[in-house]
């Protein structure tokens, strides 16, 4: 199944309903078929590590042929340029996080652009900088502590950002990183407190989201359980 079968086989998807729940979730379906991500997950089966075609699946503008594209893009193959390419074309939520977490953490480039996309103006690119960073906190297993100590004053930084897509973005890299052991728990807990003292309406959510999770007994015992387990690990 290559390109236009694949984008027949998305359209036969298509449901008004679909569309209109994606919408009420605040995505972009201006191009969309509403493929069910079980669905795209099957397709991708077939086409992992395709390059080219993502290339094609991701310049056709659409919502779910970009989801695909991020599902079966080679992280090997994926150039700083076309991440910024693609960056300039993001238009949804569920567009940046679903490329982030599939394709551009795994890539060499994946914490250079989360520090610099966290600088930018544009709404989902300077989301797709937090996205990295919380993806990377989750994922990247042997990653320092200090990569994650570095994020923080960035994470300060971008709390007082009112818009709703970045402030949820900056909330979840603070939670997630705070997550990964007790030493970063205690610098996202620090953090989370500074960002609490900012004259901002959402920096005041961000810290009292973060750090009602942060402080919350069941998961203080997940990330202490986490800690140990590493160190048992060496």
């Amino acid at each position: 199944m290559e390109y236009h079968e694949i984008l027949k086989k998305m359209k036969s998807y298509y449901n008004p309903r679909n569309i209109a729940g994606m919408a009420r979730f605040g995505i972009n379906v201006k191009k969309a078929y509403g493929v069910p991500a079980p669905a795209l997950r099957q397709m991708a089966r077939a086409h992992r590590k395709n390059h080219a075609l993502a290339e094609r699946l991701w310049a056709s503008g659409i919502h779910d042929a970009k989801g695909l594209a991020g599902l079966i893009d080679d992280p090997a193959q994926v150039t700083e340029e076309q991440m910024e390419r693609w960056a300039r074309d993001f238009d949804s939520w569920a567009v940046v996080d679903g490329t982030c977490n599939n394709l551009f953490r795994l890539t060499p480039f994946a914490h250079k652009k989360a520090v610099e996309w966290t600088r930018r103006d544009e709404e989902y690119v300077k989301r797709a900088g937090f996205v990295l960073m919380a993806c990377l906190a989750v994922h990247h297993k042997a990653a320092p502590d200090s990569t994650f100590l570095r994020f923080l004053p960035l994470i300060k930084k971008g709390a007082t950002d009112e818009r709703n897509f970045v402030k949820k973005a900056v909330n979840w890299a603070l939670r997630q990183i705070g997550k990964r052991n007790l030493k970063l728990r205690e610098a996202a807990i620090s953090t989370g407190k500074e960002i609490q003292k900012l004259d901002s309406r959402a920096a005041r959510w961000i810290a009292a989201d973060a750090l009602r999770e942060l402080t919350n007994g069941k998961t203080v015992a997940m990330i202490r359980t986490r800690t140990a387990t590493r160190i048992s690990q060496g």
